[in-house]
């Protein structure tokens, strides 16, 4: 059975206060319940906070597996965990960072797209889960999800399958490149 997606997630930016200052970001998703345009910078209903590290052809998307919900239930039995409660525009559901590689390129629904990294967490974790240490626990935990960009765009819902279309022969593992990282913070955390 192919992948599938099983929430889509999209919110608009605002302006949070956290240690005193005013931040904008668009970590806060809310499910779509029907079919939306996937477009070559986002979705419709959903943008990115800040641009220069988010959103961008490379970044439109963020998918992240339905499997790592039992984790953090776990990791956070006080949080009410809802689809999109990472940031994520796509939640999914039979695909992790060790099954998928850059490159990859799948079709859902009428749109097509390409996997290009993993994401790199930020502090607006922190902000999100009104937390300080959900950064460090998202980083140890190296459940990060991955980005894709829109190769064609279409109209995506919520059951459709993602179907494998290719892979780079060349492709790096989403899983290796987070360990990658992590194993550098915490180097360079000494």
């Amino acid at each position: 059975m192919n992948p599938r997606l099983i929430s889509i997630q999209a919110g608009l930016p605002r302006v949070v206060k956290w240690q005193g200052q005013d931040v904008r970001t668009g970590i806060f998703k809310s499910p779509v319940g029907r079919r939306v345009q996937l477009r070559a910078l986002n979705l419709e209903g959903d943008k990115q906070g800040d641009l220069s590290v988010h959103g961008g052809p490379n970044k439109a998307v963020y998918a992240y597996p339905s499997e790592h919900y039992e984790y953090w239930r776990e990791e956070l039995p006080e949080e009410e965990l809802p689809w999109g409660s990472f940031g994520e525009n796509f939640t999914i559901e039979g695909l992790r960072e060790h099954d998928v590689f850059v490159g990859d390129r799948f079709r859902i629904g009428t749109a097509e797209v390409i996997v290009t990294q993993p994401r790199m967490p930020c502090y607006k974790l922190n902000l999100k889960f009104n937390r300080h240490d959900m950064l460090k626990r998202f980083l140890r935990s190296q459940r990060f999800g991955f980005y894709l960009r829109v190769l064609q765009e279409g109209e995506v819902g919520a059951g459709d399958e993602m179907v494998l279309l290719g892979r780079d022969e060349r492709g790096v593992p989403i899983a290796g490149m987070i360990s990658r990282y992590v194993s550098r913070k915490l180097e360079d955390a000494g």
